[in-house]
């Protein structure tokens, strides 16, 4: 079993050291990013949306180019467990999603997605072998186009000084950042 060229024990290790812990969330994300994979074409410059903040954008980081900090990740919270990979060209590509009804097989599983118990109180053993087996065999799968808003270019443009703050600012902004001009509020 694989998750993209990780074994699972692999992928879990990688998913420990970088978040601390073998999150849930981020191992069946892992088998959600190779799920989409497995069905695009070679050599697509590829761009990534998730669903969620929770986990999901981990498991794409993980395993994708696709980061936040290169832009070539959106998370866009609209609550659903899926990612969507695309051609970063034309916004063709492939959604993947946690399908509730095949949950059902799995009762630990399922009792995790749903927040049935708290985590206290759910057997991690149970709940990892269930991922392990489970695989990609809980998710859905969809051909998309995402909106225009994800495929347009997000170049920062020129950069100047803030002159409230003196900080650099992108000067399409505005006359002052984000943060002085009272658009964006960061502290209390």
């Amino acid at each position: 079993m694989k998750i993209r060229n990780y074994t699972f024990q692999e992928f879990a290790d990688r998913v420990k050291e970088f978040h601390g812990y073998e999150a849930p969330g981020i191992i069946v994300g892992g088998f959600m990013v190779d799920l989409a994979y497995g069905h695009l074409p070679e050599g697509w410059l590829l761009d990534a949306l998730s669903e969620t903040p929770k986990c999901l954008p981990d498991a794409i980081q993980l395993l994708t180019p696709c980061t936040v900090g290169n832009g070539w990740l959106t998370v866009v919270n609209v609550g659903r467990f899926a990612l969507t990979l695309y051609n970063k060209e034309n916004g063709e590509g492939v959604r993947v999603f946690i399908d509730a009804a095949k949950l059902e097989a799995w009762s630990e599983l399922k009792t995790w997605f749903f927040k049935l118990k708290p985590k206290k109180e759910q057997d991690r053993d149970l709940l990892a072998a269930q991922i392990k087996e489970a695989g990609n065999r809980i998710c859905g799968m969809q051909t998309v186009k995402v909106a225009d808003r994800f495929i347009k270019k997000r170049a920062r443009g020129l950069l100047g000084v803030c002159p409230r703050c003196r900080e650099g600012y992108p000067i399409a902004d505005g006359p002052s950042c984000l943060a002085c001009s009272g658009k964006e509020n960061l502290f209390q």
